[in-house]
């Protein structure tokens, strides 16, 4: 990302309705004249999931597909989790690396094409951070702060701390003075590292990397709290395109990444090790917690 993205109060919950209402209003507005996924091109879409909208890494991301499948790759990006997921259900875009909360949500809609593995392995973890010198220990000790969500379809960047308040009993609308969606992971890191925010909600594999890459930064937060493993952000697709060429195309080349050099130097940039075939049960634990906001989000 070339900058923070701007900070909004926080809103209510999207519901399912208004994104397929979300998804036929932009159908309506794009299809005029010209299909909208020609059959021999790629549409995949990226969130604010993805670590970074760096040019170097697009670039290399659409190489080595276009390399691999045989395909052209158009990357589409957009700023919230909830204009792609409204363009994937509705089959507008071929696929897209997306979030588990998501998925969960529109599990009846969509198929998995691939799982990121981090250290090897299709999890990771939600971080509840404060700055780096802040002496808070506990939950309870953020009582009353202006707290920084990534964005609300987010499962690391909102769910995680939403159930959480409400496994503790917590009443959301009070516990924080204040809440913001940043629209980015990073942003949520740069809303604490400088004060914006005194805690916030954020990908642990985003403030893993970005310790690498931007210590300056980075160091002046730590985590307070990090969940348990919940299943990596995942690549996925309509069932209505789940069996098309261009997505066995797209599966092959994605779980072929880590044996082909061009695709080595996108996991390394991604500080990934690559992507594996499994089943959606590893998004259980996402799930509960959706169950158990049921009516209550």
């Amino acid at each position: 990302m070339s900058g923070p993205a701007p900070l909004k109060a926080a809103c209510g919950r999207v519901s399912r309705r208004s994104v397929m209402r979300l998804a036929g209003g932009v159908f309506l507005a794009l299809s005029s004249g010209k299909a909208l996924a020609q059959s021999d091109t790629i549409r995949f879409g990226l969130t604010p999931v993805f670590l970074t909208n760096d040019l170097e890494l697009l670039d290399a991301l659409q190489t080595y597909l276009e390399g691999e499948t045989g395909y052209k790759i158009e990357l589409i990006t957009r700023r919230t989790y909830q204009e792609v997921t409204a363009l994937l259900v509705s089959g507008q875009l071929d696929a897209a690396w997306i979030c588990g909360y998501p998925f969960v949500r529109y599990r009846d809609d969509l198929e998995l094409v691939a799982v990121p593995q981090w250290n090897g392995e299709p999890f990771y973890q939600s971080y509840l951070i404060v700055s780096a010198d802040r002496q808070a220990s506990s939950l309870e000790d953020l009582t009353g702060d202006i707290h920084a969500f990534s964005d609300p379809d987010s499962n690391s960047g909102y769910l995680v701390t939403r159930t959480l308040l409400f496994e503790r009993g917590l009443d959301p609308e009070t516990f924080s003075r204040k809440t913001m969606f940043t629209y980015g992971h990073r942003n949520v890191i740069r809303a604490v590292a400088s004060g914006l925010a005194q805690s916030g909600s954020v990908d642990g594999y985003v403030w893993e990397v970005m310790r690498e890459i931007e210590p300056d930064l980075v160091q002046r937060t730590r985590p307070l709290r990090k969940s348990e493993w919940l299943g990596f952000p995942p690549v996925a697709t309509s069932k209505a395109l789940s069996h098309s060429p261009r997505i066995e195309a797209l599966t092959r080349a994605l779980l072929l990444m880590a044996e082909k050099p061009e695709g080595q130097r996108v996991l390394g940039m991604l500080r990934l090790t690559g992507f594996g075939a499994y089943d959606p049960t590893i998004f259980d634990g996402i799930a509960a917690k959706v169950a158990m906001l049921r009516g209550v989000l």
